[in-house]
This record gives C-alpha cells, sequence and structure tokens, in this order.
C-alpha cells in the first residue's frame, strides 16, 4: 500500500520490518521515548510559569514576562533543524538528548540569573530550556522511524500523550519546587528550574541508556539489507528543503501543523486574561487550562487510531472543524461562564490533538525514510515560528478588538485550510493514495 510518493519509492521490506527483533525494538524504543517525554514534560511546564514570574519579579514589568515565555519559543525554533541533522547524520538518540542537555544548561542559567538578579541571563536561559521542548516534538516523530504505515499514527499518538503526564504534574510542582529552591538558598522561584535541571538529567539518562539500537539508523540498516544494491545517501538539510518542492502533501502536512497550533496559541494565551477581566479566580482559570491540557493530549491514543483507520486527510478535517466550533463556543461565551469556556477550551485542545497527529503523519507519509529528519525539522520551526506569532499578535488583537474579535480572526487560517483541502488538485492527490 502507497500512502504517498516519497514513500512508494522507499523499499520498506514489509516481511523484515515486522521481524520479532524489529518488532521488539520498536516496542522498546516507543516505552523509552514516552518515559523521557515524561521527564521533559515536568521539566518544560513546570518552568513555563516559573519563568514567566521571575522574570517578572526581577523588573516588576508584566511585559518580561511575556518574553521569557517568547524566549523558550524561539529557543525551540531556532534549534529544531540542529537537531534534526544529528538525527540525520547521528540518529534519534544523540539527537534528544543534545536538546536535553541543553535544556539542562539553560536551567543553570536560569537559577544564575534569580541568584544575581539578571533578567538577560534569565531570559537567555529560557531559550536553552526551549531547546528542550525542541526535543520533545522531534520524539513524537522518533517514534515512527520502525513503524508500519498502517500503524504510524498511533505510534507517534502514544509518545504525544505521554506529555499529558508531565504537563499535568509540571505546573502542580510549584509549590514543592519552591520549598526546594529555599531548602538550598535559592529563590524561591528558581527551585522550578532545579526540578526541571533534574528532571532533564534523568531525561537524557534515559535516551542513553534505552534507546538502543536507534530506531533512525536500525530503520536506515532495516532497508539497506533489503536491498544490498543500494547504498543509502546521507541528505543534508537543503535536501529536504529541495525535497518539499515536490511533495505538496507533505506541504499540506506541515500547513495543517502550523495552523492547528497558531489557532490553539492564540486562543488559549488570552483565555485567562478574558477571564480576569471580570475578577474570575485564578483557581478557575487554572481549571478551565487544565480541561485544555486534558484535550491536547489525554485523547491522543484513539486520535492516533482514527487517523489510522480513516486517513490523514479526512481526520485533518475533522481537526479543523472542531478547532472552529472551540473558535465560535469560546467567542460568545460570557467571560465568567467557566462551564462553556471549559468546553471552548477542551474543543481547543481535541482539534489540535487532530490537526497535530494527522498532519504530522501526513508529513512522515508523504516524504522518503532518509529525508524524514530534516523535513520533520522544517515542521517543527514552522510549527513554533507560528506559534511566537500568533501569541503576538493575539495580544494585539485583543487589545484592539476584544476576545470575540481574536477567536473570529483565529479562525480564519481554518477556513483558509479546508479550502485548501477542497481544491481539485489536492482531492485528486488524496483519492489517489491512501491516506
Amino acid at each position: 500500500m502507497s500512502h504517498a510518493t516519497g514513500a512508494s519509492r522507499t523499499k520498506w521490506a514489509p516481511k523484515s520490518l515486522h521481524t520479532s527483533r524489529v518488532a521488539s525494538v520498536h516496542k522498546r524504543s516507543i516505552a523509552t521515548l514516552s518515559a523521557a517525554q515524561v521527564c521533559g514534560g515536568i521539566a518544560i511546564a513546570g518552568s513555563m510559569p516559573a519563568g514567566a514570574l521571575l522574570a517578572a519579579s526581577l523588573t516588576g514589568s508584566e511585559a518580561f514576562a511575556g518574553l521569557a515565555q517568547t524566549a523558550g519559543v524561539l529557543g525551540a525554533a531556532i534549534f529544531a533543524l540542529p537537531l534534526a541533522r544529528i538525527a540525520l547524520t547521528k540518529g534519534r538518540r544523540p539527537a534528544l538528548a543534545t536538546g536535553y542537555g541543553l535544556g539542562i544548561l539553560g536551567a543553570i542559567l536560569v537559577i544564575g540569573g534569580a541568584v544575581s538578579r539578571q533578567v538577560a541571563l534569565v531570559l537567555i536561559g529560557s531559550l536553552f530550556v526551549g531547546v528542550a521542548s525542541a526535543a520533545s516534538l522531534q520524539a513524537r516523530y522518533a517514534a515512527t522511524d520502525l513503524s508500519s504505515p498502517e500503524q504510524r499514527a498511533r505510534s507517534l499518538s502514544y509518545v504525544v500523550w505521554a506529555a499529558t503526564i508531565g504537563a499535568v504534574l509540571g505546573p502542580n510542582l510549584l509549590n514543592f519546587s519552591g520549598s526546594v529552591g529555599l531548602s538550598l538558598g535559592l529563590p524561591q522561584l528558581s527551585g522550578a528550574y532545579v526540578i526541571a535541571g533534574i528532571s532533564l538529567t534523568l531525561a537524557v539518562a534515559i535516551l542513553v541508556v534505552a534507546l538502543r539500537p536507534d530506531p533512525f539508523i536500525l530503520a536506515r540498516q532495516v532497508r539497506q539489507a533489503a536491498d544490498p544494491g543500494t547504498k543509502i545517501p546521507n541528505p543534508k538539510l537543503r535536501d529536504g528543503i529541495e525535497h518539499l518542492r515536490t511533495r505538496p502533501r507533505a506541504v499540506l502536512g506541515i500547513a495543517t501543523i502550523s495552523i492547528g497550533h497558531v489557532v490553539m496559541i492564540m486562543v488559549m494565551v488570552m483565555t485567562p486574561v478574558h477571564m480576569a477581566h471580570v475578577d474570575v479566580t485564578l483557581q478557575l482559570i487554572g481549571l478551565v487550562i487544565s480541561v485544555h491540557v486534558a484535550g491536547m493530549y489525554a485523547f491522543s491514543p484513539l486520535v492516533g487510531s482514527a487517523v489510522d483507520r480513516f486517513g490523514r486527510v479526512p481526520m485533518i478535517i475533522v481537526g479543523a472543524m472542531i478547532l472552529a466550533a472551540s473558535c465560535v463556543i469560546s467567542g460568545l461565551a460570557p467571560a465568567d461562564d467557566v462551564v462553556v469556556l471549559g468546553v471552548g477550551l477542551f474543543l481547543l485542545g481535541l482539534g489540535w490533538s487532530f490537526t497535530l497527529i494527522a498532519g504530522s503523519t501526513l508529513v512522515t507519509d508523504s516524504v522518503d525514510a532518509d529525508e524524514r529528519p530534516s523535513v520533520q525539522g522544517l515542521s517543527d520551526l514552522s510549527m513554533n515560528a507560528a506559534g511566537a506569532l500568533g501569541g503576538v499578535a493575539a495580544g494585539i488583537i485583543m487589545w484592539w478588538g476584544g476576545y470575540l474579535w481574536l477567536c473570529a480572526v483565529a479562525a480564519l487560517p481554518l477556513v483558509a485550510l479546508v479550502i485548501w483541502i477542497s481544491l481539485p488538485a489536492c482531492r485528486r492527490q488524496s483519492n489517489a493514495r491512501s491516506i
């Protein structure tokens, strides 16, 4: 069964791919990547609010709180391609370990900035902590290296789901981490970065010890064994960019991921501000965001199964429709209606999950195996850049027209995505291949 032009030229050698050894390595890789995701998620989710609060406390300005979060997003975007290059040349293990390792460096820098009261050092450290986020994103693609096309979305979704644990635990450890910081003689908020450094060190240890053999390297060896006469090339990042020119379905997948992410970021970051305008308590605001996080991650395995069963493009459409419904429900909800906003934000997370998993799987399907890390790196770069722009745009639109206008504007890229998919050329590509 062919899933894309690139995939049709790649010899997957089903008999070799499904030997007991490769299947066993694949299962172990999923477990290893998931365990590392939990550790990375604790570090990333726990340090983000702490970094914002720390920057604001050092400067007395809420603007610097936003800069701390923006620095993290920029770190993920800047290092997406370098990590992809490491994966291309060395494999997934060194790429992911490097990303988490730079996150450890970032945590140390933030602690140093907190102690010395240097906000510039906090921002630089936040940027490097953001690199751990880039590694976390790449981990979902690593889960597909040894999977068959029929199970690709499911494999990817398991690693995405593992982030749920870290995303829930991280922010709820703020009180504990503050106590840890004070017990070490550090500023209270820097304690979150002590926990982040420990969590990321565990993630690196898990990857270095357990992600063996490297799934990307083993997948390459399996293909080479299936056709000994063919030399497997060692592509460069620029080859991946060239590859996209003849892979419109991969471009559609990248656009889907980016659009889903920008819509999610725009609505999510301003919902607490919208609720705070009418003095909704922090506890209720936190509840709405928790429901949103549950929508993002908790149902990932079910979403992955649906993508494998019903196809990539149909589930992209479903995701776009769910996101559009979220924009309508959230935009029309009164700022103090926690139940309706909770429903809207839950759907926002669920729609994001559909677009991320379906779009990521479509990207993987649509390019040759040896080009995947470079194209996947471009995908994550696009995703993070879109998120950064969405965060900036959301603040401007909220200031200009309010929350209703924000939700309306956020829905516009979804309209463009559905129109793109409905174009005759795109429909012909979809009908010509199993997706």
